[in-house]
């Protein structure tokens, strides 16, 4: 279903009288979100907005705050084993699925497993040096690794430590993500596809004093402009990744706040360059010096600049850099037009052309427009097809794509943003990219628990990768939320995700 701006210019009267009571009492919080999720499954969730949604669905083992630190949640305790291969948790007493089911050690074997086994699973690669999990009591379980595994705790703060019901995963099978039972402190309720998703408070939640609102409606809206509106008129009261040219009026109105909040992900462009059939097909895709040359006709402050008015950190590399593990050996290249001319006319390739694949959402499809233009300087002809969100991620896991306009949100282990897109037949490596050379430093990477010796194997990965160019890296986002000024409790923290424990609506 194609999306219809006016669909949401103002929410439907039956969807208002549905929930006018609600609304009335602020007991409902209601949230615009720039895309569609993909389906609700922990385990084969690939999308941002996904997360968002599982924020208040499913919570973790582990969560993270604003300056990164990794928090116990559904874990209560973790201790490591001296050789760094085994990672024993306790896990919180009192918790209940939204079936009524306990969480326990046994629940825990079973989620980790079905992360790694279940057909399909874009977690597999995140916990592929879980070799064994045993059930030492009730409470406790036991992760046991093939080597040390870096990572695991950071990986756990994200899907793959999300829980869900044994029972209904099991009763629902390939089914289980339209109707998703997991220990967070909002239920599922009911899923329109392209519409709403509806969260109803459960009454059960470990920590249900934290929780002050009856239901959460998150309200899919790709156009920033209308979701903008959407919350000027009433009928939201939070928008994720706002336009960044409407920033500075809005900070003007004090009836709404504006948080800004730098991401831990990125924002780049994925190339078909082993994916499927069509890498072979494009000339960006066959040849590295192709990618080169389309690398140096981009002017990575000018994409922030007109994109994102500034409201963002360029960057040439999974991670900003600012952050410890930013390999300086590999510095951001300057456009070079000339250099770029001089690279296509050494591949033998005149004008080459290629289809870059968008998404509808609004600085998607501004940051493609821009490097159409840009990339013309140098004699590239840039056709852009715009797609629906989930579709386009169907399309890149088929490899039915050229180039994609994708970003990452990121995770707070390096490993997060490039192991699972970088690594040979990972679930997330929509470029198709395999070296065994490289294969062989991100297991490395991830088997060292040094931070020091680790960013030097980071900076042998990031010589090879970016050399390679699967991934053309452009600037790292910040994350944009606008709200009614009476919601209080919002915490900024950079993985982009509201946490809707804590919040309230002042009266």
């Amino acid at each position: 279903m194609n999306f219809k701006p006016q669909k949401h210019l103002l929410l439907s009267l039956s969807l208002f009288m549905a929930f006018s009571q609600g609304l009335a009492s602020a007991q409902t919080l209601r949230i615009g979100l720039a895309e569609d999720p993909d389906v609700l499954d922990p385990t084969l969730a690939r999308s941002f907005v996904g997360r968002i949604v599982f924020s208040s669905l499913c919570d973790k083992l582990f969560d993270i705050d604003e300056k990164l630190n990794i928090l116990p949640q559904l874990a209560s305790s973790y201790e490591w084993s001296s050789d760094s291969k085994a990672l024993t948790l306790k896990i919180r007493q009192g918790v209940t699925f939204h079936d009524g089911e306990k969480l326990d050690a046994a629940a825990v074997k079973f989620n980790i497993e079905r992360h790694k086994n279940l057909p399909g699973s874009n977690r597999r690669g995140e916990l592929a040096p879980i070799s064994s999990v045993d059930v030492i009591d009730a409470n406790t379980v036991r992760l046991n690794l093939s080597a040390p595994f870096a990572p695991l705790l950071a990986q756990l703060t994200d899907r793959a430590g999300m829980m869900v019901s044994p029972k209904a995963a099991q009763a629902a099978g390939d089914k289980f993500g339209s109707n998703p039972v997991c220990a967070g402190p909002f239920k599922f309720a009911e899923r329109v596809a392209q519409d709403r998703i509806v969260l109803e408070k459960f009454a059960n939640y470990w920590n249900k004093d934290a929780i002050h609102f009856d239901k959460v409606i998150y309200t899919p809206i790709p156009d920033a402009t209308v979701r903008l509106a959407n919350l000027k008129s009433g009928q939201l009261d939070f928008i994720e990744r706002m336009a960044s040219n409407d920033v500075e009026n809005l900070m003007k109105d004090k009836k709404y706040k504006v948080s800004r909040i730098t991401e831990i992900g990125y924002q780049g462009i994925t190339i078909n360059v082993g994916k499927s059939e069509q890498a072979k097909k494009n000339p960006l895709g066959r040849d590295a010096k192709v990618r080169e040359a389309f690398e140096l006709s981009l002017d990575r402050q000018g994409l922030a600049q007109v994109v994102m008015d500034n409201e963002a950190l360029v960057g040439n590399q999974w991670v900003a850099p600012t952050n410890s593990y930013y390999a300086k050996n590999v510095p951001m290249p300057k456009r070079d037009i000339e250099k770029a001319k001089a690279l296509l006319k050494e591949a033998g390739v005149v004008k080459p052309s290629f289809t870059l694949m968008t998404t509808t959402a609004s600085d998607a499809q501004r940051l493609a427009v821009v490097i159409q233009a840009m990339t013309r300087d140098a004699g590239f002809d840039v056709k852009i097809q715009t797609t629906e969100f989930a579709t386009s991620l169907n399309m890149a896991d088929k490899g039915d794509f050229e180039a994609y306009v994708l970003s990452w949100s990121g995770r707070p282990d390096p490993d997060g943003n490039m192991f699972s897109f970088h690594g040979c037949k990972q679930p997330l490596n929509y470029a198709g990219y395999c070296s065994a050379e490289t294969d062989a430093l991100l297991n490395q990477s991830r088997a060292e628990r040094d931070p020091v010796k680790r960013k030097k194997i980071m900076e042998q990965i990031s010589a090879q990768v970016l050399k390679d160019r699967p991934v053309i890296y452009l600037y790292h986002r910040n994350w944009l939320w606008a709200y009614n000024g009476k919601l209080a409790g919002v915490r900024n923290i950079p993985d982009g995700l509201l946490r809707v424990s804590g919040l309230k609506m002042a009266p």
